[in-house]
């Protein structure tokens, strides 16, 4: 009997074009959804008659709960070898296979300078003013050479990001609770005395932590408040290690120059939330992995965990 496979939050309809899905022809049938399935009552009525079921990294939750509901779920493939949104006991009990895939190629480093430069440069403002006839320049950019980049994490992606910074002529400083002299001077950069010096001296400040109990919230009101009003915010790595409401009323209120944030607490952003009216705020969907790269990635290992599940010896399991 043919399997049936669901793949979700497809948004740009890519996941059986980036990827050759054809091993799977004659046994699997796959259907994409480009829709995301708010709500665990939607999932368990949309997944129901469902096998085997994709998804990416950490946008869909599988609770107990949901798990329970699906009883027809045999394979569940996540992009990426982490997922904290998955209770593999449940799992487990309910006899289903959890497998991954590799991690992105291309983590979101490209991104956050896009997301700073856009800032400074005030990229969206103008090329908005030029297309509607708007005014010939309004705004004044923030100059990056000499100026202090912190960077909240120093791990695989902040030292890429360290190394743009460093190029562009900044100074660069980071911190995080383990880091050390000595691998700050292995990346080239400082070592900021505490979290509070490195946001009072930065110009720019970016978030490259992992969420945990410790760095949960770890930005909130009197962080930001340490903050130059010339400072800028961007944040591609958690939603929850910066506190929503302190944002925005930093933002509001001019406390800090501008904010640039890929990642949120409820995706996709809901259409009436304040982030999406904020002032000097720059977001963008959550796209610090979404590249062509990374998606044949993703999907590819997809193929290949269902080839291998279906032969009896799965690949990348979870946890």
């Amino acid at each position: 009997m043919r399997l049936r496979c669901a793949v979700l939050d497809d948004y740009q309809g890519v996941a059986t074009e980036v990827a050759d899905w054809s091993p799977l022809d004659g046994r699997v049938d796959v259907v994409t959804f480009r829709e995301h399935l708010g709500g665990e009552d939607a999932l368990a009525a949309a997944l129901a008659d469902f096998d085997i079921v994709v998804t990416l990294r950490e946008r869909v939750p599988f609770p107990g709960t949901l798990i329970s509901r699906l009883p027809r779920l045999k394979l569940l493939i996540a992009s990426g070898m982490r997922n904290s949104v998955i209770d593999y006991a449940a799992a487990q009990a309910h006899g289903v296979t959890v497998c991954g895939t590799a991690s992105s190629s291309t983590p979101p480093v490209e991104l956050t300078w896009a997301l700073l430069l856009g800032l400074a440069r005030g990229i969206v403002e103008e090329s908005g003013a030029l297309r509607s006839g708007g005014p010939w320049q309004s705004t004044l950019g923030a100059d990056l050479h000499g100026r202090r980049l912190g960077l909240l994490g120093l791990g695989k992606i902040g030292s890429r990001v360290a190394a743009v910074g460093l190029a562009f002529g900044m100074r660069v400083s980071a911190w995080s609770p383990h880091l050390t002299g000595e691998r700050a001077e292995e990346v080239g950069v400082e070592l900021a005395a505490s979290k509070e010096a490195l946001l009072a001296d930065s110009d720019f400040v970016s978030v490259h932590l992992a969420l945990g109990d410790r760095s949960r919230k770890l930005l909130g009101a009197p962080e930001l408040a340490l903050m130059k009003p010339t400072a800028y915010l961007v944040n591609t790595s958690r939603a929850a290690i910066v506190d929503q409401d302190a944002l925005l009323d930093a933002l509001r209120t001019g406390r800090i120059a501008g904010a640039a944030v890929d990642v949120y607490d409820t995706e996709p952003l809901p259409a009436g939330h304040p982030l999406r009216t904020a002032p000097n705020l720059l977001a963008t969907p959550h796209l610090g992995y979404v590249s062509r790269a990374n998606y044949r990635t993703y999907f590819g290992q997809a193929v290949e965990n269902i080839e291998a599940y279906l032969e009896g010896a799965p690949l990348r399991r979870l946890p």
